[in-house]
């Protein structure tokens, strides 16, 4: 099993100035490279000034005819048209001495650069082929039709440097006591430094890849580890004795099938976050481009925005461990989430464009992106497979307006957050009857293991309702002699209407 943790790095001044200074040689490196693979692409073995359309087997080899192979220098752009040397050959016992593909090429010419250039020279050479390797797994991924062609790195988007396996070195401190202690790491060619030990790293496991990030708020490393044990076996979704449906939304973060709920904090939309970004930028608007004054605003609503992720990021694990930790498998909306942050369409009468209803949908999509349901899945996912529990997504069409005790599908069904089924007039909150509609799609039931019952002498009057067994604990133990419980009931059909208002009459009169 294979685990990723993140810790605080503690480097001096020095430190974090070559830190930077690698960043922006392998931002350059990496750009430069595919520059280069791009002039290949778009030239096909004409004229670097002139762009013409790709063809298959344009870089293939004159023997050998394999594209993915060998090259000459004759078929290869990246050799005619790079700054390359003449001794990047290498030797193959099928074709004899030729030259490598353009990975291979670029490898050899970035060795060359760390003894003619300083720059190259200060970051550690396993960093600078690791940074080339990434590169060449995403231009692969292009022409292999996983992903688009890659882009050029800013300096925005280019903040972290991985070391190979082996090669850090992490000295724990195990004489302290404390949860939170400070540990010693040694990176190669930036020297040791001390990281915040925020949790112990087990003795059983071993250290691969060790990855240095550059944040808001200071460097960080990424470590991850594969310990020996393997995760639990998970079994089937149709054997297990119960499941929990839960329903997302934007009000409630997560509603549960029990009746509880996971509260939204809206860490980024509230009214005094969303006030202090609006702030933050104006600040940063009215400083003069290129300053220095605006690059100290840029970093302050950076930190902002680490922060609001942070706390996100902690509720989202707080609320999926509350999920899993329900029943024994999960059932959850199969949400596309990008179309639904999709602009309108637009609106088009006598040659005007007219109204059409995105400016409203902004704050709509604002919410969502601020809420970050694919990140709830993918957490719920991870701790459900470490819990050898099962996850089923299903389909989420009609779902919050589908009666759960007579499947009566209609619009009119719901209101705001109440739900009152014109069928048969069952009364439930709208997003704790959606998660028990998803939870019936997936034909499993939900069983209750925490049951709270009422003493004997107990002068609290409990309705029981015909779906109280489907309902789990939810109406059990409560005071349901209130205005408000009052004032529900008579929405009910007239013959559970009077039967309730008849039994009030004998326990008070």
């Amino acid at each position: 099993m294979q685990i990723r943790w993140k810790f605080k790095l503690q480097p001096n001044i020095g430190q974090q100035a070559l830190m930077s200074e690698w960043l922006v040689t392998l931002r350059k490196h990496r750009n430069y490279c595919l520059a280069e693979r791009q002039r290949a692409f778009e030239t096909n073995n004409q004229k670097s000034d002139e762009q013409v359309m790709y063809q298959y087997g344009a870089f293939c080899d004159l023997n050998s005819r394999s594209e993915y192979g060998s090259y000459c220098p004759l078929t290869c752009p990246v050799v005619k048209h790079g700054v390359m040397s003449a001794e990047l050959t290498k030797s193959s016992k099928k074709h004899g001495l030729a030259w490598g593909n353009a990975s291979d090429i670029q490898s050899k010419r970035t060795t060359e650069l760390r003894a003619e250039s300083e720059w190259y020279g200060r970051v550690n050479s396993d960093v600078l082929q690791g940074n080339l390797a990434k590169l060449d797994t995403a231009y692969n991924g292009f022409f292999q039709h996983k992903r688009g062609f890659p882009a050029f790195r800013k300096t925005s988007n280019f903040k972290s440097f991985q070391f190979k396996p082996g090669q850090a070195k992490l000295t724990v401190n195990c004489t302290s006591k404390k949860k939170r202690c400070y540990s010693h790491v040694y990176l190669p060619g930036i020297g040791s430094m001390r990281y915040l030990d925020s949790r112990t790293i087990p003795t059983d496991a071993d250290i691969r890849t060790v990855t240095v990030i550059k944040e808001a708020d200071g460097w960080y490393m990424s470590v991850l580890l594969k310990e020996p044990k393997a995760l639990p076996e998970v079994p089937d979704i149709k054997t297990v004795p119960s499941a929990v449906g839960i329903d997302v939304g934007i009000n409630k973060l997560i509603s549960l099938t029990d009746g509880s709920f996971v509260e939204n904090p809206k860490f980024g939309t509230n009214k005094k976050t969303r006030r202090q970004l609006r702030i933050r930028q104006r600040r940063i608007n009215r400083k003069v481009k290129g300053s220095k004054n605006r690059k100290k605003a840029g970093i302050i609503v950076a930190k902002l925005h680490k922060k609001i992720a942070d706390k996100r990021n902690d509720h989202q694990w707080f609320a999926a461990n509350k999920v899993v930790g329900t029943a024994a498998a999960i059932v959850q909306e199969d949400l596309n989430v990008k179309a639904m942050k999709s602009r309108c369409k637009p609106k088009r009468e006598k040659g005007r464009f007219m109204a059409n209803g995105q400016s409203a949908k902004r704050g709509l999509n604002r919410s969502i992106s601020d809420v970050s349901w694919g990140e709830l899945f993918s957490k719920i996912a991870w701790l459900a497979l470490k819990a050898g529990k099962p996850v089923l997504a299903i389909n989420p069409k009609f779902t919050s307006q589908e009666c759960s005790v007579c499947h009566h599908v209609s619009k009119a069904n719901r209101d705001g957050e109440k739900f009152i089924c014109e069928s048969c007039g069952h009364i439930d909150h709208a997003d704790t009857q959606a998660s028990r509609t998803i939870l019936h799609r997936a034909n499993l039931e939900f069983v209750s293991i925490r049951r709270k019952n009422l003493s004997g002498d107990s002068r609290k009057v409990t309705l029981v309702r015909d779906d109280s067994a489907i309902r789990g604990k939810r109406d059990q133990g409560k005071n349901r002699t209130s205005k408000a419980c009052t004032e529900r009931s008579r929405s009910v059909i007239p013959e559970k209407r009077i039967l309730f208002e008849q039994l009030s009459l004998q326990l008070f009169d």
